[in-house]
């Protein structure tokens, strides 16, 4: 059976984990609409996508709401399913970050054994919401390069190695203004060639600078590009932002400036003179790195067959048939969330 699904966001990087969701639900005939609002607002998807405004969302009574936020509009229609913006990264504390649970969403499809088993506790204990592992629609064209961008954005290294930088907004955390003048100095040696990017809520004077290094040897990569640079680069060097899980799913070596919680799959440094030492380890992974990323990797998102979005398709069809059991009704504080969320959006009709 067809039908109309939304999908909402909040910022910018979402759009990446949307899109191959949008493809998926297209393949399959039903409708795709987007609902974007806050950091998102006025970025789009590409037709046949329907990029609609609140109301419009509300009157589509869809069947239901994908949301790649950590919250999602509960007066709209239709089953709300959690999609997540990211990895653990281990930011926060669980209460406060991954594993905080607001009573908004009705089923967590989540990326892998890591994750999913923490949710299926607060699953049990919560009681009105399901969790089933599907993978994370994101990573689907990192197993799937079917537009060939991976390969365009390769294309200029020629022959050299490529290393791809990405930074964290929060500002204790960010490698990228402490790296600088280190990533400079490798990209004008053009040994290797590199994929700059940052995160959407870092600064604007930091966005200059690292664009200013874009030439021969270098190229500054958007929010949008993000995974197919992931695809592109042989190494990554990066800090506690959510990219170093992502690629590390390909199983390919990462280094990590002052990493909030240093795992044995990275190359951990604390300063910024040994950026290049530490490329020449990652460079030439030995036995036991290479064992850590593929254990690490199979622990957070063991699918690498691109059909993440597919399964998310299948277990929010079963949700709708009552095939995952049935839910609880929603908490107190979930009607207050719920009244919050209207304030924000100015919304008071039904």
């Amino acid at each position: 059976m067809m039908a109309d699904y939304l999908l909402f966001a909040t910022e910018r990087y979402a759009l990446p984990i949307l899109q191959p969701l949008a493809h998926a639900l297209q393949a399959q005939g039903h409708g795709v609409h987007a609902w974007f609002v806050d950091g998102a607002a006025g970025a789009r998807l590409p037709a046949p996508v329907h990029m609609v405004g609140l109301r419009e969302a509300v009157a589509l009574r869809p069947h239901a709401v994908f949301s790649a936020a950590n919250w999602v509009p509960t007066f709209v229609g239709g089953a709300k399913v959690q999609l997540f913006h990211g990895f653990n990264v281990e930011k926060r504390s669980d209460e406060r970050g991954h594993f905080r649970v607001r009573g908004l969403f009705d089923l967590y499809c989540t990326q892998g054994p890591a994750t999913t088993a923490p949710f299926r506790a607060l699953a049990a204990r919560e009681r009105h919401f399901a969790v089933v592992e599907t993978g994370w629609p994101k990573l689907d064209p990192l197993f799937r390069d079917d537009d060939g961008s991976a390969a365009a954005l390769r294309a200029p290294a020629g022959t050299r190695s490529v290393v791809m930088f990405a930074s964290t907004f929060t500002e204790r955390l960010s490698a990228a203004p402490h790296l600088f003048d280190a990533i400079a100095a490798e990209v004008a040696r053009g040994e290797r060639y590199w994929l700059l990017t940052l995160h959407p809520k870092c600064p604007p004077e930091l966005f200059a600078r690292y664009r200013a290094l874009a030439g021969a040897n270098a190229a500054f990569i958007e929010t949008e590009q993000l995974v197919a640079a992931q695809r592109a680069a042989d190494v990554l060097v990066a800090d506690t932002t959510s990219v170093v899980s992502e690629f590390v799913i390909q199983r390919k070596p990462v280094v990590t400036f002052r990493n909030r919680a240093p795992k044995p799959h990275m190359l951990d440094f604390i300063d910024p003179a040994q950026l290049a030492a530490m490329l020449e380890r990652a460079f030439a992974p030995d036995a036991a790195l290479q064992a850590a990323l593929a254990a690490y990797a199979d622990a957070i998102h063991p699918y690498r067959d691109g059909r993440s979005s597919e399964r998310v398709i299948a277990a929010t069809q079963a949700l709708a048939r009552g095939e995952l059991g049935t839910l609880a009704r929603k908490p107190l504080a979930s009607l207050w969330r719920g009244l919050q969320i209207r304030r924000e959006l100015g919304y008071w009709g039904r």
